[in-house]
């Protein structure tokens, strides 16, 4: 019997979790407990990297638990907690900066493009991705689903595993990324050029799971288009179509090519009436087990402890290690 290989991800508690984060990772994530140890967590200390209000945060942590466990991840078969309730994360985060040159940070595109926001760059921001390489490498992850806008950061992960290793000497499994194979990555319904974001500051750019029907619709059907009739799927002259033919497909589980045949002599809104009414059908269980969890915040926050002390279990193990190695008592 081969052992079960590890595999961790995550989703920080910006904004609200969309219809592009549950068909690129949250909707795959049920599906690999079957083949992996899978570790999931509410990223909340990453959402300190960009100003939180308190009260919103503490509500906002809660809401993505309850999201994680409503979209279908059994706490039974999955290891599901919040990031700041194992402080090993930060303690090994510590460490592995102090052998990560300032040279590979400066080199990472995300903090650039979201530091050419800011009046003010924090240092948090410059160093987050040490603490994503600790949340991989606390748990001795063998995979780590990413899209294409985080694989750079797996790359700097893999590089402070070598330099790691170059001065103490094996410690940490080196982790791979796992790209799913559809749905890997939906655009804005706004701006077909540009990843969906829960960060996103025009609300029509993306279907949040917790979205009301008539919402969802609103923003579906205003969805950007071309100017042409004609139902076909071509993502380079026809971006903003080819997106909701991408949704459609993955949450009906049928061909692009089945769904284009289907609209033969038939206009864009009559796909984007279609594709209003199968998400909603897609949300609306999830929303009634969140509803339901939410009622019962008590039973959430006992979930939270249990998958705390799974989550710590394993962290601690690689933690003390990790100490021995470097000489700390």
């Amino acid at each position: 019997m081969s052992i079960k290989k590890t595999i961790l991800s995550g989703s920080t508690v910006t904004g609200n979790l969309t219809l592009g984060n549950y068909i690129g990772a949250i909707n795959n994530w049920g599906q690999l407990s079957k083949d992996y140890n899978c570790y999931y967590m509410v990223a909340d200390l990453h959402a300190l990297t960009v100003k939180q209000d308190p009260k919103e945060l503490r509500e906002r942590i809660l809401s993505f638990f309850a999201q994680y466990i409503a979209c279908g991840l059994d706490p039974n078969k999955n290891t599901l907690f919040v990031q700041s309730h194992v402080p090993e994360h930060a303690e090994l985060q510590w460490i592995l900066t102090t052998l990560t040159p300032m040279g590979y940070l400066n080199r990472m595109t995300q903090f650039k493009d979201k530091s050419s926001k800011q009046k003010e760059i924090l240092a948090g921001l410059f160093t987050y991705p040490i603490l994503m390489a600790s949340d991989i490498l606390l748990y001795q992850t063998d995979v780590v689903p990413v899209g294409e806008d985080q694989r750079q950061h797996l790359e700097l992960t893999r590089d402070i595993v070598t330099f790691f290793h170059n001065r103490y000497g094996e410690t940490f499994t080196m982790p791979k990324a796992y790209i799913g194979k559809v749905g890997a990555k939906i655009m804005s319904l706004q701006d077909p050029n540009a990843k969906m974001s829960k960060s996103d500051e025009n609300e029509k750019a993306y279907v949040s799971i917790l979205d009301a029907p008539k919402k969802i619709q609103k923003k579906i059907k205003s969805a950007v288009t071309d100017s042409e009739t004609t139902v076909s799927f071509d993502p380079e002259k026809k971006a903003g179509l080819a997106n909701l033919l991408t949704i459609y497909s993955v949450l009906t589980g049928k061909s692009i090519d089945e769904i284009v045949k289907s609209y033969e002599g038939k206009m864009y809104g009559h796909v984007k009436v279609d594709l209003a009414e199968i998400v909603c059908e897609k949300f609306r269980p999830v929303q009634e087990n969140y509803n339901q969890l939410m009622k019962n915040q008590d039973h959430l926050h006992e979930l939270m402890k249990t998958g705390r002390d799974k989550a710590r279990e394993k962290a601690s193990k690689t933690l003390k290690l990790v100490y021995e190695r470097v000489g700390l008592i």
